[in-house]
């Protein structure tokens, strides 16, 4: 079973309550906002701060290209 796209509508960035970026070929949601990339691991979203990776304005910019 894949990550289902429609709970795009009810998640958000633990953070800062934003919106997310899904990026399914490598497995991830993004928020711009706060530059957080948290990882979906067997097709469940790990929604935590502490697993969440923090990357910088470059890192973020070539991560959504």
């Amino acid at each position: 079973m894949a990550f289902d796209k429609k709970l795009l509508d009810i998640l958000a960035c633990p953070a800062c309550k934003g919106s997310l970026i899904y990026q399914a070929q490598h497995a991830r949601l993004i928020c711009k906002f706060d530059r957080l990339v948290y990882p979906i691991v067997d097709n469940i979203p790990v929604l935590l701060e502490s697993e969440a990776k923090a990357v910088s304005s470059e890192e973020l910019e070539q991560l959504l290209k």
